[in-house]
């Protein structure tokens, strides 16, 4: 126990040494570095402001930092948008406030209302602190193998209702994304009903038209958000503080981060445009590994519509089907074959990334190429990284790494090439970081530079 505490400690230390770099890096060679300065969200705001208003506005605007080490030994420039530094401490904060702004505006979620996702991890973490923002509630549903410190020490500490279900299949209805999807449709029902019983109460009548009941829900949810809307040329989403938290009928809203495409409007209109404005356009290459798709289709797209010339690929995760879908043009795994199907097929212990399907988001994604990497290589490559950089960051920024490191290995000498550093190791400590962990699965790093990726 003193050492699993020891551990944590020294983590969490590694943790503020990481961040603390970054800002010292940022502020004192800013002037220097054609990836750092002023960047826009281009619905949002016109360049990067000292004073922002609310927890969204700080969202976003996140350095585009040169990773040395691997910049210094591939000779290329090797940079990663620091997205661990967002307020919800990942990337996943952009698509939390896109989703809930659209669904606000859209009418398909009233203020007050219940937030639903299916989430691993980073998702749920950024939902539940974001909802709150504009009024709103949050459920969430999550598989039972996931680092504790998602779940328990996070995303239950910021309020949101945690439901912790069995691993199986994306097929199988007790799916944690599918449960996630019933919960707000109970919820709807439920807030109907109870719509219902109140209209009778007010208009003493026994019975109550069906169409009739539905038209003035729809008209309801339309006047409710009406006053959420701004009225500004950039027509955002804002809270009034004055929505009824307590109350049961405002329904529910399942986020679906995998088919909704607010998740790749998020990267599309937002963090595509801020790396093309923080490296100045001169970047060569992107690269970043796939869970929902969302990132990697708008930052992707976007970048090809400003030069085509930029070569974007992604990185797989072992178990995952996405190599084989871009490299050959089939969705194929070996843990696909017959017999050898598991629950969870995934064989990796990475988090967040990796899927056996095509999302509507994937699909978006205009990519050069994949790479494929191993969980030996992203467990090297964070415990490399933060001995060199001080960089303390996840499982799936560790692969993202690996998979830069390719693609300049690939392009040689000269080239500059962006990745994702999605979120921090504190996320990862339980597993990603735990050597006893690592040890029984066989991963107990032994690296001393980057030859495991030789």
């Amino acid at each position: 126990m003193a050492a699993a505490t020891a551990a944590a400690g020294a983590a969490a230390a590694a943790a503020a040494v990481s961040l603390l770099a970054c800002y010292l890096l940022l502020h004192r060679d800013g002037a220097k570095l054609p990836w750092v300065g002023p960047t826009t969200r281009s619905s949002r705001s016109s360049g990067r402001r000292t004073r922002r208003k609310g927890l969204v506005e700080a969202i976003g605007n996140t350095p585009l930092i040169r990773i040395n080490s691997l910049s210094d030994a591939t000779g290329c420039e090797i940079l990663g948008k620091a997205e661990f530094l967002n307020p919800g401490g990942s990337v996943k904060d952009r698509v939390a406030v896109k989703i809930i702004e659209e669904a606000l505006k859209s009418g398909d979620l009233l203020c007050g209302g219940t937030v639903t996702e299916g989430s691993a991890g980073s998702t749920a973490i950024s939902l539940a602190i974001v909802a709150p923002a504009y009024g709103c509630k949050c459920h969430v549903v999550i598989p039972d193998d996931a680092a504790i410190e998602k779940v328990s020490q996070i995303i239950e500490a910021l309020g949101a209702t945690v439901e912790r279900v069995r691993p199986v299949s994306i097929t199988h209805r007790d799916h944690f994304v599918n449960i996630a999807r019933r919960r707000a449709l109970e919820a709807n029902k439920s807030a109907a009903a109870q719509r219902e019983s109140r209209y009778k109460e007010t208009n003493g009548s026994a019975h109550v038209n069906t169409r009739i009941m539905h038209s003035k829900i729809t008209a309801s949810k339309g006047e409710s958000n009406k006053a959420l809307t701004n009225c500004s040329a950039n027509s955002e989403i804002q809270y009034n503080g004055k929505c009824d938290h307590d109350s049961d009928s405002k329904g529910g809203f399942f986020a679906d981060q995998f088919e909704n495409m607010a998740n790749y409007r998020a990267h599309y209109e937002w963090t595509g445009p801020e790396i093309w404005q923080q490296s100045k356009g001169t970047l060569h290459a992107f690269v970043a590994a796939a869970g929902t798709g969302g990132t990697i289709a708008g930052v992707s797209r976007y970048l090809k519509e400003k030069n085509t010339n930029i070569k974007c690929f992604l990185m797989d995760p072992p178990g995952s089907g996405l190599f084989n879908k871009v490299t050959r043009g089939v969705m194929y795994t070996k843990e696909e074959a017959e017999g050898k199907r598991l629950k969870n097929p995934f064989d990796t212990i990475t988090e967040g990334i990796g899927i056996n399907r095509v999302t509507k988001n994937f699909m978006m994604a205009e990519l050069d190429g994949a790479y494929r990497g191993t969980d030996r290589e992203a467990v090297e490559m964070s415990r490399f990284l933060l001995k060199n950089d001080g960089l303390f960051v996840g499982s799936s920024s560790a692969m993202n790494c690996v998979g830069a490191v390719r693609v300049a290995q690939d392009l040689g000498p000269g080239h500059t090439i962006v990745t994702i550093l999605c979120d921090s190791g504190m996320r990862h400590l339980s597993k990603f970081f735990n050597d006893q962990y690592l040890a029984n699965h066989g991963l107990t790093p032994t690296a001393t530079g980057l030859e495991f990726l030789d």
